[in-house]
């Protein structure tokens, strides 16, 4: 019921931390892997993906840009025949009070984060329904819930899409597309490096995660694993909170 031999799956910011996790999850899972990035492949990118066994490539885009997302499906399914499975994982962070906010950076984060998840998975649910179904798979955030603290944009971001799962949902359950959500908690990335390096703010986080910890990347396979496979068929639009029990404490 987990297993993805024959799938093909696109994984957007998959070129390290939790995308790369993602990725590598799938494709040891029996799944053929687009990986998308911004910059160039690395030697870790590289290892894991060859480590996982299974046929892979790296599919080079700025997802912020929307002439470079444009057509990013069409290349998959050119090279794979296909496309079964959409992570759209990429995303960024940008601190600074919503009063001096950079109106650029609102703007990047909104592009990348929001209108291009929403345009990938136009673009692979018009391929998934000819094929007869899918499964699309956004990654939130504990920001889907709540406001976070000098993140305005990523909030935003990250709310928005928690409503467009839902509306994806609602519109192509009937075609057999499966839209969902992940909403990791505290993770121990490079994104939340300068937090979890914060003497004052580290404690109190981990002191208010039930499980004790931050959670590691490889946390995220088995969830993911299961709104990408056969085992999710009947799940429409839901957000799946991976966070070690932080948001019922």
């Amino acid at each position: 019921m987990f297993e993805l031999n024959g799938k093909v799956a696109l994984v957007t910011g998959g070129r390290r931390g939790l995308g790369l996790a993602m990725a590598a999850g799938l494709a040891r899972a029996g799944a053929t892997v687009a990986v998308n990035g911004t910059a160039a492949e690395s030697a870790e990118l590289k290892k894991k993906m060859t480590a996982a066994g299974a046929p892979w490539a790296y599919f080079r885009a700025d997802l912020a840009d929307r002439d470079q997302r444009q057509g990013l499906v069409q290349r998959v399914v050119d090279r794979f025949g296909r496309l079964d499975i959409l992570v759209n994982g990429a995303g960024i962070q940008y601190r600074q009070p919503a009063m001096e906010f950079d109106l650029g950076k609102w703007d990047l984060i909104i592009s990348l984060m929001l209108t291009a998840v929403f345009e990938l998975s136009q673009q692979a649910a018009r391929v998934m329904e000819k094929q007869g179904g899918g499964k699309i798979v956004n990654i939130g955030s504990l920001s889907c819930f709540q406001g976070g603290w000098t993140v305005p944009a990523y909030t935003a971001a990250k709310h928005g899409v928690a409503g467009l799962t839902k509306a994806l949902a609602n519109e192509w359950a009937a075609k057999n597309i499966q839209v969902n959500a992940i909403a990791p908690g505290y993770f121990d990335t490079d994104m939340c490096a300068p937090i979890k390096a914060d003497p004052v703010r580290e404690p109190k986080i981990r002191d208010r995660i039930p499980a004790g910890r931050w959670g590691e990347p490889e946390d995220l396979v088995g969830p993911l694993l299961f709104l990408a496979s056969d085992a999710s068929n009947y799940v429409d639009g839901h957000i799946l909170v991976v966070d070690g029990g932080w948001m019922v404490r």
